[in-house]
């Protein structure tokens, strides 16, 4: 699959979880005439390449944007959808030379195919499969008496709320209905028991193929079986205390779910769905988006690639769109035990969607989209003994702060015993996954808290609260080799209050609703 934060995604799963999807598009003319830029000439315009998808970011000014939009036409495009309060496009062509021809236009800033392979019908962080629920005898028994004292009858297995209060918060404030979670991903099926009481149908969508479609029931999983990921999301953020299974960890607020990723196998999350979904959430009303997810093709998106500053430039536009508009931005910051602060990352997937071409990359200038985005909130992931997670990637002043998002090598008691993470599948089922697409909606949960209780607050302001009162494990004293083979060793670097494996610490979402 592609880009979760569970495998490219980033996050790791006890069930299965992937996604990412590619979107269909419509036939473009075989041949045209366009004039050369800068020139009254007129050039053959050939149409005998496969269909991709472009990204071209301009100006937002009327006459800049008339000019471009004209000039997709000559050089044989065709345009999808226009962000024009971003200056973003997204076209289609079969020209083989589009690309160079529109940066070669006035006012084009970059412009680049979000893809190396042909379009289809239109990625995450999770770590590994998921692993459906079975209740045991002595299961069931310690559920039912975790419901019995007034929590959830799976509360009890939930050992990631205890971790960051959010049992405790719920009891103070479970979050207000005026603050609404987006989740950004393979889709959200609204019918689970744990999510329809808290689901927004009218700020959820469809944007696979880079314009929304808000038909009913647009944004659920394209293959529950398959595309699990993004409602396996959404209950951590908001399954309802409701009696029935799960509780989220802020479990009085909206969700709604905006799909991006293609409907194949893969599930490809590709530049112009994610641009699409973070403006559809900023103009309609959106106080946080979830982003469990890398965008593909590429892991890193280098600036001497034309084509991955084009990914880079677009998506970075819509995301500060988002923020803009008040929204707090969460990422995931994937699954890799990379560290994103080294000088170079040996890159050995990318492009997924064709064949990789292994290549080193410094991260400081290739950015993983859209965690590494400014403004962006990036998340690390911990177990149960509050230790990073042995998937997770880290890096000083890469890394904001950490969440539960799983680990198999870190066991709780029981009745838990799973280090993984439980929540919601499609079909009304609950599962165990880990990974940093598990991490991303517990801070992305506690941040839908903080503008429960300080609605008047930016983002700006959320980040600095979800810093200050975090609580940091410090970097271990002893050497970082969870499973004694040196296959996940790593080296924390820092001081006791920001350091790379948890950067200002582990949200804390009690701290969240009392101060």
């Amino acid at each position: 699959m592609a880009h979760l934060r569970s495998r490219r995604r980033h996050a790791l799963l006890a069930a299965p979880i992937g996604l990412a999807l590619t979107a269909s598009l419509g036939f473009l003319p075989g041949t045209a005439s366009a004039a050369a830029p800068g020139t009254g000439a007129k050039a053959a315009v050939t149409a005998d390449g496969p269909l991709l998808s472009y990204v071209v970011n301009t100006g937002t000014d009327r006459a800049t944007l008339a000019k471009v939009k004209k000039a997709v036409g000559q050089a044989g495009g065709t345009i999808v959808a226009s962000y024009d309060r971003i200056g973003v496009i997204v076209a289609h062509s079969k020209n083989p030379a589009f690309g160079t021809t529109l940066r070669a236009v006035p006012g084009v800033q970059s412009a680049g195919a979000t893809r190396t392979a042909p379009l289809k019908s239109a990625a995450t962080t999770d770590y590994g499969k998921p692993e459906k629920l079975k209740l045991d005898k002595a299961g069931a028994l310690a559920a039912a008496r975790s419901a019995a004292d007034g929590k959830e009858p799976l509360e009890g297995l939930q050992w990631d709320l205890g971790a960051i209060g959010a049992d405790q918060a719920a009891k103070v404030n479970p979050g207000s209905k005026k603050v609404t979670v987006a989740v950004i991903d393979t889709g959200v099926d609204d019918t689970h028991p744990d999510l329809a009481p808290n689901f927004s149908a009218s700020q959820s969508a469809s944007c696979v193929t880079g314009k929304a479609d808000t038909t009913p029931g647009a944004w659920r999983p394209n293959d529950p079986a398959e595309d699990y990921h993004g409602t396996h999301v959404a209950g951590t953020i908001a399954a309802a205390r409701n009696g029935s299974g799960v509780a989220g960890v802020a479990p009085g607020v909206k969700v709604s779910g905006i799909r991006v990723s293609t409907p194949d196998k893969n599930s490809f999350f590709y530049a112009e769905s994610v641009v699409c979904a973070f403006v559809f959430a900023a103009d309609h009303g959106v106080s946080v988006t979830n982003n469990s997810y890398f965008v593909d093709p590429w892991m890193f998106n280098c600036p001497d690639n034309a084509d991955q500053k084009a990914i880079a430039d677009a998506v970075g536009r819509a995301a500060k769109y988002a923020e803009g508009k008040g929204i707090v931005n969460v990422a995931s910051a994937g699954n890799s035990n990379f560290d994103l602060a080294a000088k170079e990352i040996a890159d050995g997937g990318s492009p997924n969607d064709t064949t990789p071409q292994p290549r080193k990359i410094d991260p400081k200038q290739c950015l993983d989209v859209p965690a590494q985005l400014p403004g962006v909130v990036t998340v690390s992931a911990t177990g149960v003994k509050s230790q990073k997670s042995f998937y997770s990637n880290y890096g000083l002043n890469a890394v904001d702060v950490a969440a539960p998002g799983g680990d198999s090598l870190q066991v709780p008691e029981l009745p838990a015993k799973d280090g993984r993470i439980l929540s919601t599948m499609p079909g009304g089922d609950w599962a165990y996954l880990q990974g940093t697409s598990m991490a991303g909606p517990h801070v992305a949960g506690v941040a839908a808290l903080m503008k429960s209780a300080h609605p008047k607050s930016s983002p700006q302001e959320i980040q600095w609260l979800l810093k200050a009162q975090a609580k940091n494990p410090g970097c271990p004293t002893a050497a970082y080799d969870p499973d004694g083979t040196g296959k996940y060793k790593a080296a924390c670097t820092g001081t006791q209050h920001v350091n790379s494996f948890y950067g200002f610490g582990i949200v804390d979402a009690l701290a969240a609703v009392k101060n």
